[in-house]
């Protein structure tokens, strides 16, 4: 089977972000591999990249599995090729009434947007450590800085990713390792937010949410600095969106 010496991953690979950093990685020559629960709804992407001439692979996976975890890093270092980008984009933003937040709930949402977080983070560092290279983004998010009424398990989980990726980059970053937590602060433009808050994207301009393939842009920019001045956070926002969280 043929090894390709640059191979990166995608932890939860949807259909807006997760799909703009697979199209862009495969874009500069590395085998991309996506990753979600339900691989089969992964078959549309990797058929577009392979289409486009790039090399993609799907995989089904739980990120709150450690086993299913372990068996994916595994199987790619194996049959693909050594990892050089790791993303962990599971998102989890749901609104709760803190009231009517159960445990099961609360208990759900961090190990969707923080333990996998962890498990993802602990086995790209396995092997990515010992060979001094590579990045490990941490997707983060508004509630990564500040709580926000009705998102307090949200908010609860997204603060310990990032709590992790600071833990991290101190730990990993003297290996040779570039931890980045990037924080989104603003709507993505999908399906969903336009769907979901019309009124929002009626009062703004085409470039007034963040169109994935430019946050995917600032990605690749990210992995590509050199280690004498690497970014750990870095907030992305749309030009008119609201500076509060800083």
């Amino acid at each position: 089977m043929v090894i390709h010496p640059r191979t990166a991953l995608v932890m939860g690979a949807g259909d807006s972000l997760g799909a703009a950093l697979a199209r862009r990685f495969a874009a500069e020559g590395l085998a991309v591999c996506v990753a979600r629960r339900n691989a089969e709804h992964l078959a549309p992407l990797v058929d577009e990249i392979r289409a486009a001439g790039g090399v993609a692979h799907a995989f089904g996976c739980d990120a709150r599995k450690e086993d299913q975890i372990t068996g994916l890093f595994e199987q790619i270092e194996k049959e693909i090729g050594p990892l050089e980008i790791v993303v962990f984009n599971i998102g989890a933003n749901v609104q709760f009434n803190l009231r009517e937040t159960t445990a099961q709930k609360y208990y759900k949402v961090w190990e969707m947007a923080c333990f996998s977080g962890f498990l993802t983070g602990r086995e790209a560092a396995r092997y990515m450590a010992p060979r001094g290279h590579g990045t490990i983004f941490f997707t983060g998010a508004t509630a990564s800085i500040r709580g926000a009424e009705g998102y307090s398990a949200f908010a609860g989980a997204k603060h310990g990713l990032r709590s992790l990726a600071q833990s991290m980059a101190r730990e990993f970053g003297k290996q040779g390792l570039h931890i980045v937590h990037p924080v989104i602060d603003g709507p993505i433009d999908t399906p969903f937010v336009r769907q979901r808050f019309p009124e929002l994207v009626a009062q703004r301009p085409a470039d007034g949410l963040l169109a994935p393939a430019d946050i995917a842009d600032t990605y690749w920019f990210l992995h590509t600095q050199k280690r004498s001045a690497w970014t750990f956070e870095i907030a992305i926002r749309p030009w008119l969106e609201p500076i509060t969280n800083f």
